[in-house]
């Protein structure tokens, strides 16, 4: 793909119906960071790259309405885990594929999710994971739409890990360093305070 090839459209999954626990229960994409909350920070760097940004959230509907087209939830109860939140987001994707990425990296930048998008659009067929060194994040990929329905037979075969679904179908990875700050996972409130932050 050349670099004047517009990129295939996409939808993009916001993950932010977790339990928090590592936030002490805290709603984790509404914990502020540097002024605001963590999923308006992930919502500037995706804005502009779709028109169907979806939120996945199980509490604060109305907040998160906010920063959304779409707002999804579990379809059971007591927070299954962010595979739920991934089929609700394939059920309901307006485009061919889905960019998903958690509510708690919002140092990522727009040449890493470019790079996402191209690498996936030479693979039509498969998923796409970042890997951080020697680590797959299976929270940071796009996913072909058409591979809706094996995801929804995986999970009603008992199976909950996104991860390794996607390595099941020989997922494409995007390398990135082991220690790639955009990367960071701002996941209790140590590491908040932790990170200044880059620019955006």
């Amino acid at each position: 793909m050349s670099p004047n090839t517009p990129l295939p459209p996409c939808s993009i999954l916001l993950l932010a119906g977790g339990r928090g626990q590592r936030m002490g229960g805290q709603d984790k994409g509404l914990v502020e960071w540097q002024g605001e909350p963590l999923i308006a920070h992930l919502h500037r760097k995706t804005r502009a790259m779709s028109d169907d940004l979806i939120i996945s959230c199980n509490r604060n509907r109305e907040r998160y309405a906010l920063y959304a087209d779409q707002l999804v939830h579990d379809d059971e109860g007591d927070f299954p885990g962010p595979l739920a939140g991934i089929r609700a987001g394939l059920k309901t994707a307006r485009h061919p594929y889905l960019l998903v990425l958690p509510c708690d990296v919002p140092q990522i930048d727009a040449s890493l999710l470019d790079s996402m998008r191209i690498t996936a659009s030479q693979h039509p067929h498969t998923p796409l994971m970042v890997r951080q060194g020697e680590h797959w994040e299976p929270l940071l990929c796009v996913i072909p739409v058409t591979l809706a329905a094996t995801f929804e037979q995986a999970w009603n075969e008992g199976e909950r890990s996104p991860g390794r679904i996607m390595r099941t179908l020989r997922a494409v990875a995007l390398q990135c360093p082991a220690d790639d700050p955009r990367l960071a996972n701002l996941n209790t409130p140590q590491l908040l305070a932790q990170h200044k932050g880059v620019s955006d």
